[in-house]
């Protein structure tokens, strides 16, 4: 919601907000940050409804139960989800291109946001996590960039089934993989988004999108692979490093190479750069610019990022979530030594009964011999939901493949095993979503090492 109300905000709109961490007393520099930008900020207590001319514009987690919401309903004021918004916005700018797919999409929508800037495109841009390139002390939480070149880059998500709103003019697709739906429905949606584009992005490396790339006419896709030749963008000596990644990216039609050296570590990365570098060609910036101005990305916050080491211990962030993104981030620690101790939380209960199979599957497959798993119960905020399913369960399922897993009641008693067990070469990740807070348990746990 953040991006959103900056953009509508820089478009001169009168923009106020509610929300519960507020109330709660969560997250408090983040409502500072919205306030500086003059956005009034209300208790989500149905005061900040007053007037039939607002509009409400309220996430899919927000329920009718929600005061604002009866407010609005009393007032006949217009609601719309921030899905509904965004798509207005999106299909209303002359070129768009909305990044899809299960994992990557923040990072590839913040390299392609980053291309068009270097290029002097001055794209809008919409995006989910804070782009560090955009940061200021003006701008603390860059997630949206406002431009006024006629292009609009965003993030389109999924979970549900918000996709469907968006006509893009270039869809990039960077994966399918289970998360908040079934397959049936996820090949559904991400084929519906594709075939209503121009140009359509395609990941060769993965089996779903390649099968959806196989159905689609050559003059309406370009393709990408860490390994297929057939691919119209292909990379090629991949060099890994601890908080990097080099490696030649061709493009097959013309047979250029360009060398780029990634400021984030992980072949997924690798996977992301190829993404936007041939978005950002569609959108008729140049094929070595594009490579190029990777270089100079920093990448977006809690995709691994190094917090700091203590002590020989290192403390890194994360996003992962899903047993894809998880998965993606554990092969790429492995690739350097150190024992991991991985502390996971949970998105929500629904999402852990939805996948309890594949986050046991995920994290057996992918953790080694010495590394420890640590869960809390999953975040909650309020609302209803089925909680029948624990991170107990998930602990149980590791440990029975063999590996070591333990899970708590409370964030701050996996925090307390952590810093125990913790010792000089081992690597602290602490992985999660929906909750700004786990980056400022990242910096406690390396206050308390040593």
């Amino acid at each position: 919601m953040l991006p959103l109300a900056l953009i509508l905000r820089a478009a001169g709109h009168a923009v106020e907000g509610s929300d519960r961490a507020l109330d709660q007393g969560r997250t408090g520099a983040k409502f500072e940050f919205l306030k500086s930008k003059g956005i009034a900020l209300h208790p989500q207590d149905g005061s900040g409804i007053t007037s039939a001319e607002q509009t409400l514009v309220a996430s899919a987690a927000v329920e009718d139960t929600v005061p604002d919401v009866a407010a609005a309903r009393r007032l006949g004021a217009q609601r719309m989800t921030r899905a509904e918004l965004l798509a207005q916005l999106f299909n209303a700018a002359p070129v768009s291109i909305g990044v899809a797919g299960t994992s990557g999409k923040s990072t590839t929508t913040g390299m392609i946001g980053w291309i068009l800037h270097e290029a002097g495109k001055k794209p809008t841009v919409m995006n989910g996590a804070v782009m560090k390139n955009f940061v200021t002390p003006e701008a603390l939480f860059a997630s949206a960039l406002v431009g006024d070149g006629g292009i609009f880059v965003s993030e389109v998500d999924e979970s549900d089934g918000s996709i469907a709103n968006f006509d893009p003019s270039i869809a990039v697709l960077n994966n399918i993989s289970l998360d908040h739906k079934t397959m049936d429905e996820l090949r559904r949606l991400f084929g519906e988004f594709v075939a209503k584009s121009d140009v359509a992005i395609l990941n060769l490396d993965n089996d779903e999108t390649k099968a959806l790339s196989a159905s689609i006419v050559a003059g309406r896709k370009r393709t990408y692979s860490l390994g297929d030749s057939s691919a119209d963008y292909l990379a090629a000596n991949i060099s890994p490093r601890p908080f990097g990644i080099s490696f030649d990216v061709i493009e097959r039609a013309s047979g250029e190479r360009a060398n780029v050296a990634l400021k984030m570590p992980g072949r997924h990365n690798v996977s992301n750069a190829l993404a936007s570098i041939a978005a950002a060609n569609a959108a008729g910036v140049d094929f070595v610019f594009a490579s190029h101005a990777l270089e100079s990305f920093a990448g977006v916050k809690r995709r691994l990022e190094f917090i700091g080491e203590k002590s020989g211990v290192i403390v890194i962030d994360d996003f992962g979530h899903n047993p894809d993104k998880i998965s993606a981030s554990l092969k790429t620690l492995h690739e350097f030594p150190g024992r991991l101790i991985i502390m996971f939380q949970p998105h929500g209960f629904g999402p852990l009964k939805k996948m309890k199979d594949e986050f046991v599957a995920c994290f057996a497959e992918n953790l080694q011999t010495g590394d420890i798993l640590v869960m809390p119960e999953p975040v909650y905020y309020g609302g209803t939901t089925d909680k029948s399913v624990s991170s107990e369960d998930i602990a149980v399922g590791v440990s029975a493949a063999g590996r070591r897993a333990k899970a708590f009641p409370t964030r701050s008693e996996c925090g307390d095993f952590i810093v125990s067990e913790a010792h000089s070469g081992d690597r602290i990740v602490v992985m999660g979503a929906r909750d700004d807070t786990l980056s400022e348990f990242a910096g406690e746990l390396l206050s308390r090492i040593g």
